[in-house]
Order: structure tokens, then C-alpha cells, then sequence
């Protein structure tokens, strides 16, 4: 038989851990409660025209502590994620902080950027929201932007001092955009400066992830824009004078893009990287070369290896070795050379 005063101790245990749960979810039922009431009586007041009083209720309820925190959103941060332009302009001029953060540190720029609503991440950028804002996690307003796709997002958070480029340990947005295929962010981030180079040690370069993800403009725009942004001016607005062509042979480690590709039977992907220079003799950390890791009997393993077997053609060792020459940093300088025009245009891929 068991203990009497044992089943008692259990019993009175249970009973005490029963009373924990029991508190935690009455003091979650009570926030839940509050804030529905707050933000009911906020939204009362804004429609009777009391703008002064639905202000000092929000402050009060959002906006309280050193740090202007609170693990709930504001009604800045709800505006702003549904793209209501109209009311996130009234809470502004009600004086209401468009750097107000979450627990999180999620400001209203980063839910406009999300939502892909341009006019409220315009207005809330006006006001002074912090460009380069970011959560606890490292995600910016930027990478929210090319997250979703969101060009015009993109280049209104550049235009107004967004890092194109961000710290190596945080989420990068060159490689969101390439490996969700939004070509148009890719542009909008090489034209104003990010590194394509940049390597990630769990991603590898954003060229090796368009690879991976099998985002053929994405790596076109990164094996070509960086001259592109060159010969159209912008460079020396953007960029200070310095930017390059994605490194074909920079990859993840010592995978290549042209092995990512191949292991992917992306033929597309894989004639593009040979076209740029790809060296089809380089080996991973298995010594393997691309033709190796493709599938087998696949199109892209029946391609490389029809490849490997024939001559290249003249012109195109001449501009492997023209460009080689001029080095990736002063590939935008091709077009200033005295040749003829188709020449030039042959010698950048056009």
C-alpha cells in the first residue's frame, strides 16, 4: 500500500502547479483584455475627433518605459502593416513615435516594407523613421522589402541612407532577394553598392544561392550588373567609384557555382557560368568537378561532358583573356575603350 502522507504530498503539488497555470492564463486573458479595450477606445476617440486623447492613451499603453518598448504592437504598427496611409498620417501628426519598437524591436517602417505598401514606408521615412532599424534577429527594413519583392520599398530605403550591405552575421538582403528570384531588389542592391562577393558561411556567395535556388536573372544580374551601374552613371553616385561583377568561381566553401548548378541540372544556369568563365575543372572538398556531382545521365551532365570534348571557340578565349586582363574591379571601364561598338558590347556580354 502506498504512503498516505505521500499521495497527500503529490496531491498538494499538483494542486499548486494546477494554480501556476490557472494564474499565467488569467494574466494573459487580462492583457489580451486590456489591449482590446485601449485599442477600441484609441479608435473611438480618433473617429469623435479627439486626436490629443487617443495620443496620451497610446504613449501610455505603447510607448511606456526608457526604451519606448512594449511586447505588443502599436496602432502605428498596425496601420502601417495594412497599409492604411490615411490613419498612419493621423497618428504621426498626433505626435505618435515612428521609431516605436516592440519587444522585438519591430518598428511600423519594417511592417510597411513587409506588406510592400511604398506611400507608408514613404510617409513613415518622412517622419524620421530609422532606415537601418533592425529587429533582435538582425532583419532590417531592407531585407523585409526584398523579402517580399518590393522594388520600389527598395529603392526608397536606399535613396534614403539604407546599408545595402549588411554584417556578415546578420540576414543579408542580397541573398533573400536572390534566392526568392527578385531580380529587381538584386539591381536596385548591386546599383547602390552591395557586395556580390559577400560570403555567408552557411549560404555562400549570393551567386552560389541563385544557383542553389536556380534563379537564372538573379545570377545574370549579378555576373553583369556591376559594369551595367558603371557605364549608367550611377555608380559614382552610389558606390564611390568601386564596384564588381560577381566572382563565377567564389562559391560555398570550395563549391563553386557551377557545381551548384550542375548538382541541380540547371543546363540554363550551367551555360551561363561557362559562358562568364567558369573553370569546368574545378574540384569541391571531395575533389569532385562539376560533371561529377550532376546527375547521372541527366541534360546538364550530357552537356558538360559534350563540353569538356570540344575546342573552344576562338573569340571566346579572347574575351575570357581580355577580361582576365582588366581584372573584375575595372570591368565597367570596356565600354570607354576606342573599339567599335559590337566589339564592346561582345566583351560585356550584350
Amino acid at each position: 500500500m502506498s504512503d498516505p502522507t505521500e499521495e497527500l504530498t503529490n496531491k498538494s503539488f499538483a494542486a499548486r502547479l494546477s494554480n501556476v497555470y490557472l494564474s499565467i492564463l488569467a494574466l494573459f486573458c487580462f492583457k489580451l483584455l486590456i489591449k482590446i479595450s485601449l485599442n477600441l477606445l484609441t479608435y473611438f476617440y480618433i473617429i469623435r475627433g479627439n486626436r490629443k486623447e487617443a495620443a496620451r492613451i497610446s504613449a501610455e499603453f505603447y510607448e511606456y518605459g526608457q526604451h519606448r518598448s512594449w511586447a505588443d504592437r502599436s496602432p502605428l504598427h498596425d496601420a502601417a502593416s495594412q497599409g492604411r496611409l490615411l490613419a498612419l498620417k493621423s497618428l504621426i501628426s498626433q505626435g505618435h513615435s515612428v521609431n516605436v519598437r516592440t519587444i522585438d524591436h519591430v518598428t511600423p517602417l519594417h511592417e510597411a516594407c513587409d506588406g510592400d505598401h511604398v506611400a507608408c514606408a514613404r510617409a513613415l521615412i518622412d517622419a524620421g523613421a530609422n532606415v537601418n532599424a533592425f529587429t533582435i534577429d538582425g532583419v532590417t527594413p531592407l531585407f523585409n522589402a526584398c523579402t517580399v519583392g518590393s522594388v520600389a520599398c527598395t529603392e526608397i530605403l536606399l535613396e534614403n541612407g539604407a546599408k545595402p550591405q549588411s554584417l556578415v552575421y546578420h540576414p543579408s538582403p542580397i541573398h533573400e532577394a536572390t534566392c526568392k528570384g527578385h531580380y529587381g531588389c538584386v539591381e536596385a542592391l548591386v546599383t547602390w553598392g552591395a557586395d556580390v562577393d559577400m560570403d555567408i558561411p552557411h549560404l555562400g556567395t549570393a551567386l552560389y544561392t541563385a544557383c542553389v535556388c536556380q534563379e537564372l536573372e538573379c545570377a545574370r544580374k549579378l555576373l553583369r550588373e556591376g559594369q551595367l551601374a558603371a557605364q549608367c552613371g550611377s555608380l559614382h553616385l552610389h558606390t564611390d567609384g568601386h564596384t564588381s561583377c560577381a566572382n563565377v568561381q567564389k562559391g560555398k566553401s570550395m563549391d563553386s557555382p557551377l557545381h551548384a548548378a550542375a548538382e541541380k541540372d540547371c543546363t540554363a544556369l550551367v551555360k551561363l557560368l561557362l559562358d562568364f568563365g567558369a573553370d569546368i575543372n574545378a574540384r569541391n572538398r571531395e575533389l569532385q568537378r562539376p560533371v561529377d556531382v550532376a546527375p547521372p545521365s541527366s541534360l546538364t551532365e550530357g552537356f558538360l561532358l559534350i563540353y569538356e570534348a570540344t575546342p573552344r571557340l576562338l573569340s571566346q578565349l579572347c574575351r575570357q583573356c581580355i577580361r582576365n586582363c582588366v581584372d573584375r574591379d575595372r570591368l565597367h571601364l570596356l565600354s570607354h575603350l576606342p573599339l567599335p561598338i559590337r566589339l564592346r558590347n561582345y566583351l560585356q556580354y550584350q
